[in-house]
This record gives structure tokens, C-alpha cells and sequence, in this order.
């Protein structure tokens, strides 16, 4: 193509760009200076302070505000006479619809978790869109381009299994310290401050330490428990008694270390001083709210002994109750949150203490708890320019020219830069090619719910999905769903597998589909009665498509329950991104 009509194509082309993260504001930086004219940018995020050491179009005074409307700002103060969109909302919203994807030339993805992905690759498949993927992982990079029946798209190949733990380990033999962080923000954090009528495994004591059948009778602070009372009462709870009934079980621990209970008035036998609380209230007034702070700690990589962790946590807990009492109830952890992670290092830290696990600072703890692999600007930059060549290619309609690229940390051949040919699309991808998924489960003990939530939710990625049994609708999920056949749905979610009417076991075809991204599969069931608690702690195996591991795949980001790193399969990179590597590429050296 000809400068000239190759530079008429890039004016004329109109973009979206979802994320506006590390590699985000160095894409749209390129974009802007390369020519285009029309982009539409999507990010639901706000700037936080972590973000401006990579993120250079935000600075201080952005804090708190919308990375897309302030992206578009600084962008403008440059290029002002080209057209930028910002929408400060969810990929994942009703108004980006098919519809709306088929308005784009070319869709440029710079976001930082799986399920995000999975939606766009969907909506981009249905709008007959191509889609320039990308992420980056510390010096890791790659840029991945998807043409829907030219290249396999986003999901032709499984994610790696994330690391998962036994629920019975992180409740009762932790060996590592991830599971005592694991313990702390999925258990006992939300336990204490998230939904009210959470069950989960944490044991419930009275006061005198015998055991009762009311599921949150500890949890609940009595009027007349001030919150350093009740603190102690949560303490030696979780740390005390809990830890005295898993020692009650001697063939527990033939073979392992066994955890030294540990009470509150064995490490401080006074309470809280005034002026502990005092600083902190005079410090935090008009700042974030620190328990570090009030005790005169201040570098976050020092690791604190046990006395410094139960200062820390009954003060942070202090603070949760006194200071965002109307958030308790509603709270899920977050490793941005400084009082939350405080709080879940203290007492990841107590526990580790207890079960003779070396103690970490809170630097540490939140690069656990957070899965965080630190960004790297300069791979940021080179990825996003790498987005912006192959972007322009597809605008060009030059598929031939177009490239798969992988930014390598230890160079062979002495490349940094692997460039390969866009990989045809798998044959057994369950979601461009329609081959139906197999689910080994337990029909008599799971329920439709467990279906629902860990496979058509969590695996799949689906956010409104309906599930039909051969012509038969037994659930269906949205907002404006009628009372009466919501409360239907409700009932089957409840139930066990074979309890339907025409009983689910082996040989059923169930069909899950969801209408907001066109995208539907069928998932064949088989019935098995055990499985490996180790490797298969959900109870269910989800197969059908190509195992990750013919791709060498490395990913990042996401969350996780009782795993060390996601649900969705993917670390949490600083920067928000997922790497892999491609087909024959050795694996990297450690």
C-alpha cells in the first residue's frame, strides 16, 4: 500500500481500545502520534497512586478520577483536533453490544484480567472484528492478532490451572505462608467484614471456649464490647481456641510440626495506649486510614515481629469498626485497600507464627495477596508499539503481513523480539468452532448452583448465562427475569443434578448460552464418583479443548478463592496483562 492511501486508511479507521492501564496510555500515545483520528477508549477504573510510577498520563492531582476521561485529557492537550471517546464503565455493560463492536475498524485490548478478555474475543467473534491482543509480565511481553476463521482466537487454548490449595489445609495444616495469606483475606476477612450471613469454615466459639452451633456468635460485637474488647475476643478465637481443637486431633500431626496456640494476653498483656490511638486519629483525618500509622510503623518491606502484627491487627480492626462501620458487611478484600491489607498481614503473619511459618513484611504479603508480578515500563512501550503495527496492518486488510510477537527476557539467538505467523484456529475450540465441552462430576452431590457457578461462570466466563436441558429452560440469569419464574430458577439452582425431573448424569447434553456475547456451547455430562482433592479440589473436570500446556503458555492476572493465584487461571501482574509463549518456544530459565 502506498504512503499516501496507507495514511488515508489510518485516518479513516475508528478503534476501540479497552484498558487504559500501563500498556493503555503508551497505546493510546501511539495511536494519537501514528495518525488515527477516531478512538473510543473503555476503562472502569480510577487512577490510584500505585499507578503513576508507569501509567504517565496521570499524575497526582488525578487521583480518584476516570482513567479514561483524564487519558483523553492529556492526550488532547497534543493532538487536539483528533476525536477520543472515553466511556468510564465495564466492558462487560449492555450498551457494548455486538452492535457496537461492528462500528470499529480494529479492536486493541490492553486489559488486566481473563474473564474481560474472554468477553471481548466473544463480542469481536460475533462482530466479525479483528482483535490485537496483548500483556505484559514483567520482561515478558506478546502481542496475539485474532481474525475470526483466520487465526484461532483468544480461547482456541485453555489457560494453565492455577495453583489451588485443599480447603483443609488452609483451615488446618498451612506449611507456606501464601496459605496463611490465603486464610486471612478469603476467610477470616470476609468472615469479619463482608456479607453477614457468609458461612465458610472458620470455627465458631463462645466465650469461654467451647464450641457453638450459631454460625457468627463470635463475629457479632455485643454493645457492650468496645472494639478493643472485641478485638481481643476475635483474636484469641482464631488464634487460641481454633488452633487447640486442630491439636485435639493427634494423628493430625505424626507427621508434621504442631501450631502453638497463641492468646492475646501471652503477647500483650496490656491494652492499646491512648496515644496510639490518638496519633492515628490526628494522622489519618483527611489521608488514608493506617494502623501502621498509629503505631509509628512506616516502612512497609520491614517484617514485624508477633508483639508488632497483634498491635497491627486489633488496631486495624479497631479502625474498620470506628471509621467505616458503614461499610462492614459489604467488603471484599482488596489488596489496594491499605487498611485491609494490613489487616490480612497481621494476621497471616499471627497464624504463620502459630504454625512455625517465617514471618513476611507487607510488601511481601501484598505481592502474595495480590498475585502481583511488578510492570515493567519499558515493556509497557514495546508492546504497545508492537499493538500499534499490527493494528495498522489489519486496518490495511494485510493479514499476510501480520505477526504473533513475543518479547522475550532472555533473548535467544540473541532476539529480544520473536515474531511468528498467527496460529490457524484450533478445530477444538469449544468457542470458535462450537466442539461441544466435557464436565466429570459427581451428579449426586452436585448441584445445578455448583454448575452454574464454577463452570458456566467461572470457567466459561459467561455473565448472563442460561442453561437449557435438551428443550427444556432450567435457568436463566438477569435482572429482568418475572418474580414468579426467578423463584423457579432459584429452586433449581438448589438442586442436586439427578433431582431434575429428567435426571442429570451421564450421556446428558446441557446447552449454556448467553445473548449479551451471541456466544452459546454445549457441555456433555459424565458422571464420576471420586476425585483427586489435591489436584481436583472442586470436585468437577472441566475438558475438551487443546491443553494449555501444547502452547507453553505463561499468563498473569486475576483473583482467586483458596488458590495462590486465579480463578481465571491468570497471576495479577502490576500491569494487568497475560503473556504466553508460542508453539516449540522453549521454556524460559529460571
Amino acid at each position: 500500500m502506498a504512503p499516501e492511501s496507507q495514511s488515508e486508511a489510518i485516518k479513516n479507521a475508528k478503534v476501540l481500545m479497552v484498558g487504559v492501564g500501563g500498556i493503555g496510555c503508551e497505546l493510546l500515545k501511539n495511536l494519537a502520534l501514528t495518525g488515527f483520528q477516531d478512538i473510543h477508549i473503555i476503562d472502569m477504573d480510577t487512577i490510584e497512586v500505585s499507578n503513576l510510577n508507569r501509567q504517565f498520563l496521570f499524575r497526582q492531582s488525578h487521583v480518584g478520577k476516570s482513567k479514561a476521561k483524564v487519558a483523553r485529557d492529556a492526550i488532547l492537550k497534543f493532538r487536539p483536533h483528533i476525536n477520543i471517546t472515553p466511556y468510564h464503565a465495564n466492558i462487560k455493560d449492555p450498551q457494548f453490544s455486538t452492535d457496537f463492536f461492528k462500528q470499529f475498524s480494529v479492536v486493541l485490548n490492553a486489559l488486566d484480567n481473563l474473564n474481560a478478555r474472554r468477553h471481548v474475543n466473544r463480542l469481536c467473534l460475533a462482530a466479525e472484528v479483528p482483535l490485537v491482543e496483548s500483556g505484559t509480565t514483567g520482561f515478558l511481553g506478546q502481542v496475539t492478532i485474532h481474525v475470526k476463521g483466520k487465526t484461532e482466537c483468544y480461547e482456541c487454548h485453555g489457560k494453565p490451572t492455577p495453583k489451588t490449595y485443599p480447603v483443609c489445609t488452609i483451615t488446618s495444616t498451612p506449611s507456606k505462608f501464601v496459605h496463611c495469606i490465603i486464610w486471612a483475606k478469603d476467610l477470616l476477612f470476609p468472615k469479619l467484614f463482608g456479607v453477614r450471613d457468609m458461612a465458610n469454615d472458620l470455627d465458631v466459639h463462645s466465650d469461654d471456649g467451647s464450641s457453638t452451633s450459631k454460625p457468627r456468635d463470635i463475629f457479632e460485637q455485643s454493645p457492650n464490647d468496645n472494639p478493643e474488647q472485641y478485638g481481643r475476643k476475635i483474636y484469641d478465637h482464631v488464634f487460641g481456641h481454633n488452633t487447640e481443637d486442630a491439636l485435639a486431633n493427634e494423628d493430625t500431626w505424626k507427621n508434621r510440626n504442631r501450631p502453638r496456640p497463641i492468646y492475646i494476653t501471652d503477647v500483650l498483656p496490656d491494652k492499646l495506649t491512648q496515644e496510639n490511638v490518638y496519633l492515628n486519629d490526628c494522622k489519618n483525618q483527611d489521608s488514608t486510614l493506617s494502623a501502621m500509622f498509629s503505631l509509628g510503623l512506616s516502612d512497609p518491606q520491614e517484617v514485624w515481629c508477633l508483639a508488632e502484627n497483634s498491635r497491627i491487627f486489633l488496631e486495624a480492626l479497631r479502625l474498620f469498626i470506628e471509621k467505616r462501620e458503614k461499610d462492614i458487611g459489604n467488603l471484599n478484600f482488596d489488596k489496594d485497600d491499605q487498611l485491609a491489607l494490613e489487616f490480612v498481614t497481621a494476621a497471616a503473619n499471627i497464624r504463620a507464627s502459630s504454625f512455625g511459618i517465617p514471618l513476611h513484611s507487607l510488601f511481601e504479603a501484598k505481592g502474595i495477596a495480590g498475585n502481583i508480578v511488578h510492570a515493567v515500563a519499558t515493556t509497557n512501550a514495546i508492546i504497545a508499539g508492537l499493538i500499534t503495527i499490527e493494528a495498522i496492518k489489519l486496518i490495511e486488510g494485510d493479514l499476510q503481513k501480520s505477526r504473533v510477537t513475543y518479547c522475550l527476557e532472555h533473548p535467544s539467538r540473541e532476539m529480544l523480539l520473536m515474531p511468528v505467523k498467527p496460529f490457524e484456529p484450533n478445530e477444538s475450540c469449544y468457542v470458535c468452532s462450537k466442539t461441544p465441552l466435557l464436565l466429570e462430576v459427581n451428579t449426586y452431590t452436585t448441584t445445578l448452583r455448583d454448575v452454574v457457578e464454577k463452570i458456566v461462570k467461572s470457567k466459561l466466563g459467561m455473565n448472563l448465562p442460561l442453561v437449557m436441558q435438551s428443550s427444556t429452560l432450567i435457568f436463566e440469569d438477569g435482572d429482568d427475569l418475572e418474580e414468579n419464574v426467578a423463584a423457579i430458577y432459584a429452586l433449581n439452582l438448589d438442586k442436586v443434578l439427578v433431582e431434575f425431573p429428567t435426571p442429570i448424569t451421564t450421556g446428558t447434553q446441557l446447552t449454556v448460552e448467553d445473548f449479551q456475547q451471541e456466544f452459546s456451547c454445549d457441555i456433555n455430562i459424565r458422571h464420576r464418583e471420586e476425585f483427586d482433592e489435591d489436584k481436583e479440589p472442586e470436585g468437577m473436570v472441566l475438558s475438551g479443548w487443546t491443553n494449555s500446556t501444547e502452547k507453553g503458555q505463561i499468563t498473569s492476572n486475576g483473583k482467586s478463592q483458596l488458590t495462590d493465584s486465579s480463578e481465571e487461571s491468570e497471576f495479577d501482574s502490576d500491569d494487568g496483562s497475560d503473556v504466553e509463549i508460542a508453539p516449540g518456544v522453549p521454556e524460559y530459565e529460571e
